[in-house]
This record gives C-alpha cells, sequence and structure tokens, in this order.
C-alpha cells in the first residue's frame, strides 16, 4: 500500500501556522519587556476609580435640579 504525501496545501497551512505561533511568541515577549520597563501600575494609594468619594451619602450628580423641596419651595416668576 502507499502512503500519500502531504499535498501542497497542506505544508502551506501547517507553514502559515507555525509563522502565526512564532509571530504570537515575539508579540508576548515584547509585551513582557514593555511591561517590564513600564513599572508597577499601582504606585499610587488612592484607587482612581473612587478617587474623591467619601463615605456616607454622596451629593446629586444633578445638583438642586431633582431636589423636591427646591422645586416646592419655588413661585413661579411674574404671579
Amino acid at each position: 500500500m502507499h502512503k500519500t504525501r502531504p499535498t501542497q496545501a497542506k505544508r502551506q497551512r501547517e507553514r502559515a501556522q507555525a509563522d502565526k505561533r512564532k509571530e504570537k511568541f515575539e508579540r508576548r515577549q515584547q509585551s513582557k519587556v514593555r511591561r517590564a520597563a513600564e513599572g508597577p501600575r499601582g504606585t499610587s494609594e488612592e484607587d482612581p476609580d473612587i478617587a474623591g468619594i467619601r463615605p456616607g451619602p454622596q451629593p446629586s450628580p444633578y445638583g438642586d435640579l431633582m431636589d423636591p423641596e427646591v422645586e416646592a419651595d419655588a413661585e413661579p416668576e411674574g404671579v
């Protein structure tokens, strides 16, 4: 019995996969070097996502626009 030889298409496909693996490995190595050069990420003591937030109730981001007491006390002008 004869074994069939791999076709050119298979060789090209395998070569493309090997090239892709090599490029991915190189990207990962470059990324590691770049991250090491940047230093640690958490250099500041305060988390930027929660900077300026105090414990307890927070002020309305809309100010007095949505405060029902302010709206009820205000009289329309010209009355």
